[in-house]
């Protein structure tokens, strides 16, 4: 789990269970994405709350999850620095 810490001090992150965010302090969470099923059986991982693209089809729900994990760190995270 990547913590970005802003000058500010605020801590930014993909949400993830490995700590307990709320030992450092006020939690606001916010949805980045949406990982949906198609009608053909597939998953999508639907970036656009994030001004992000939809990514897939995945013939798995877990290969959706991990594309939009990757993304948000890279696109989201690490470009939408606070300083």
């Amino acid at each position: 789990m990547e913590l970005l810490i802003e000058v500010s001090g605020c801590i930014r992150c993909v949400y993830d269970e490995q700590i307990s965010l709320a030992s450092l302090g006020e939690v606001t969470i916010q949805r980045g994405s949406h990982v949906e099923p198609t009608t053909e059986g597939n998953w999508i991982a639907d970036l656009t709350p994030v001004d992000g693209p939809v990514l897939g089809p995945f013939s798995e729900r877990s290969q959706a999850i991990a594309a939009e994990v990757r993304w948000l760190q890279r696109y989201w995270l690490l470009s939408n620095r606070q300083e």
